[in-house]
């Protein structure tokens, strides 16, 4: 390959990382927009999805290689499964916030933070003494499709699905939040809560919808890992989690296209780093960049202060 493939396959490689960053990034993003909150249950909300996502297949009757055993195609299989993932996500999020966010919902300094920590364990832990510690391999479904483009690079089908869904599922999100209703009563919340609930929003019904979407988006993201890399593991929600946070923050926390662009970033530098530099390197430019971007640009690239109230 020349030098020019490789850095078109990287290139390929980090948006594809870049996608799944930014789809676990918005549930950070819309959390703290509607209730300023950082939710760090949501890196295992994330690592719960995955293993949502292989059931869902496994129930069907995804035990191998092209494998189905109800006679169901394949995209009506990987449908379901992402409904199914989806689902359960959203559900479990929103049961985090109902019983142990909301009793705290008034309450000032880190107590609310410092309780999604714990749940984050709880959860983590659930899957490792439920699943065990070792890794659990996803069927793959996708065939091997690959077109060659510019010499050596390869685009896979599986990559090229990983970025229709995840533009489809942010592109969604993006109508949602700024042409419906709901989504209106969204953004009036994040601006100002005490308002919203005078003018009639049921600001409760919107704290639980935000967190039913942005958990949900952490489930696609995890059946989307699952798909990519062909295992789970009780493990993977630190790793992804924090780098999705970190792009949440470097986009401009609270800021849903600032979450994207975060992702895509962080994604590119992970595989081009790696590629040029080391791969035990990368964490040390994006949280360098994270830095630098928090000194210089508190706010994030494309995030905006929030206006000050009397």
């Amino acid at each position: 390959m020349t030098a020019w493939d490789v850095f078109l396959q990287q290139v390929i490689n980090g948006v594809s990382l870049g996608a799944m960053y930014s789809l676990l990034a918005l549930g950070f993003t819309m959390v703290y927009g509607i209730i300023e909150l950082i939710n760090f249950a949501h890196f295992n909300v994330f690592m719960m999805g995955s293993f949502f996502a292989l059931w869902a297949l496994q129930a069907m009757g995804f035990v191998g290689q092209s494998h189905i055993l109800y006679g169901l195609p394949l995209a009506g299989v990987l449908l379901l499964a992402l409904l199914a993932t989806m689902l359960g996500s959203g559900v479990l999020g929103v049961a985090i916030e109902r019983f142990t966010l909301r009793p705290l919902r008034g309450v000032r300094g880190t107590a609310p933070m410092i309780t999604t920590i714990g749940l984050s364990f709880i959860l983590y832990n659930i899957i490792l003494l439920g699943a065990g510690a070792d890794s659990k391999n996803y069927a793959n479904p996708l065939p091997n499709t690959a077109w060659m483009i510019s010499g050596g690079a390869t685009l896979r089908l599986r990559e090229v699905l990983l970025w229709v869904v995840s533009l489809l599922l942010m592109l969604g999100l993006h109508y949602f939040v700024r042409f419906t209703k709901m989504g209106k009563a969204m953004q009036a919340t994040a601006q100002d809560q005490e308002a919203a609930r005078m003018v009639g929003i049921d600001v409760d019904k919107v704290v639980v919808i935000t967190f039913f979407l942005g958990s949900a988006l952490a489930g696609a993201a995890g059946l989307i890992f699952g798909l990519y890399y062909n295992y789970t593991s009780y493990i993977i929600g630190y790793q992804a989690g924090l780098r999705a946070f970190t792009a949440a923050v470097l986009g401009g926390i609270g800021n849903i296209p600032g979450a994207m662009l975060g992702g895509v970033i962080i994604g590119l530098i992970e595989s081009l780093g790696g590629q040029y530099i080391a791969v035990r390197w990368t964490d040390v430019i994006i949280f360098s960049l994270l830095v630098l971007v928090l000194v210089f640009r508190p706010t994030g690239l494309i995030g905006r202060a929030a206006p000050t109230r009397s």
